[in-house]
């Protein structure tokens, strides 16, 4: 071969190689997607929201008078019984200091107390006197009388001198008594809180019992102490008589209604709870969310349908994950929310058929946050592709990523 012809056919087959690299380069390959299935199967559409469990009636064990609490033995979790478990003792308070005017005050009226108590004993001294001479006044007018030598009258008036003198005697003692008395209460008012404490042999107390059976859930005043009337010592409560409330957007709560199924998950145990809407609150509230946005808010309260067994260590407070069925499907067509878009006014799916794509406008009903139920548009067994992008359109050809 000559080697012009040699050249040339070196050139032609580089040339042919290179024409084939650009066109092999250029030629439209088959996107790579994301494909699922539609299939019939069951829907559940649910609104999700995070609940509180909480026990359906605390009771606050408080002191029914201001006193001295002493140290609440009871820790939390202990079982008590209603009317019979002692929840805590309640004693006298000690009393106040004495500030120098007050003491003085109280001295001074400590001798006028002592100086009122001798009067009265020098009273019933000249009353018992009185009366001594009146019954020997009236003997000696008995005797005179019996010998008539004296009138009626006058032994009236000797009788009438006798029991006015006994009554003054009466009178006398009475009131020696009164200021005995207050005597001892002056003694009593200059008491120090340290005499008091070192004369006091036994508690006289109050026992405080539990309300309820159940557990202490919570112990807010341990040590001992002064408190006053009303103060809270204790909470206490059946953990078994469990109830959890949700707070949903009030535009969510609309669509609730009492006799509900929910579906409680995420609570710690490996079983789904069950449970039923009781009631919604009539009255809403504002909260702010994690990302600073004002919400109205409603609270919706679930019944646990469950045996207590099945729930036993939930407690009051404890977190759970509620799911309010508003619409449950047994035969439906399900398709993913993930490979729905706009088109137009309408929804559609980009179905693949022999390879390649085709837009389909579908009819769909109801929706969770995860799949769609579809009523119009597809059959049973076709693919979808899932999440679109730019590069899918109606005509290419596809292949599974």
């Amino acid at each position: 071969m000559s080697i012009p012809l040699r050249r040339l056919t070196i050139w032609g087959l580089v040339l042919s190689a290179v024409s084939l690299a650009i066109v092999y380069a250029l030629w439209p390959r088959p996107v790579a997607v994301d494909l699922a299935t539609v299939e019939r199967g069951s829907l559940t559409v649910t609104i999700d929201e995070e609940g509180e469990t909480r026990i359906k009636d605390i009771y606050e064990v408080s002191t029914p008078l201001t006193g001295r609490v002493l140290r609440v033995e009871r820790e939390v979790g202990d079982a008590v019984v209603r009317d019979q478990t002692i929840i805590a003792q309640l004693q006298p308070i000690d009393p106040e200091f004495l500030d120098q005017r007050t003491e003085a005050e109280m001295r001074a009226a400590l001798q006028a107390a002592k100086a009122a108590k001798d009067l009265a004993e020098a009273t019933v001294r000249r009353a018992k006197a009185e009366l001594s001479f009146a019954e020997r006044d009236r003997a000696r007018v008995r005797q005179l009388a019996d010998r008539q030598t004296v009138s009626a009258k006058t032994l009236d008036e000797a009788e009438l001198a006798y029991d006015t003198q006994k009554a003054e005697l009466a009178t006398a003692e009475a009131t020696l008594e009164m200021k005995v008395h207050e005597l001892e209460r002056a003694q009593s008012q200059l008491l120090s809180p340290a005499e008091l404490i070192a004369k006091r042999d036994s508690c006289v107390c109050i026992p405080i019992y539990a309300p309820a059976d159940g557990k202490v859930l919570e112990v807010q005043k341990e040590s001992e102490g002064v408190l006053t009337a009303g103060t809270v010592i204790a909470s206490v409560g059946d953990p078994r008589d469990l109830e959890i409330v949700a707070d949903l957007l009030s535009a969510d709560a609309v669509k609730v209604r009492p006799g509900m199924r929910v579906i409680l998950s995420d609570w710690g145990g490996d079983n789904v709870l069950h449970g039923k809407v009781e009631r919604i609150e009539p009255f809403g509230f504002t909260k702010v969310s994690a990302l600073g946005i004002e919400e109205q808010r409603v609270n919706v309260v679930i019944e646990l349908t469950d045996s207590p067994e099945t729930y036993e260590k939930l407690a009051h407070g404890f977190r759970v994950e509620a799911g309010i069925v508003l619409w449950e499907g047994t035969d439906v067509l399900i398709l993913p929310l993930t490979a729905m878009f706009r088109s137009g006014g309408d929804w559609a799916v980009y179905a693949v058929r022999n390879g390649r794509v085709e837009t389909r406008k579908i009819d769909i009903g109801h929706a969770n946050g995860l799949q769609v139920e579809v009523t119009g548009g597809l059959e049973d067994g076709e693919t979808v592709v899932l999440h679109p992008g730019n590069q899918v359109r109606d005509g290419i050809a596809v292949e599974p990523r």
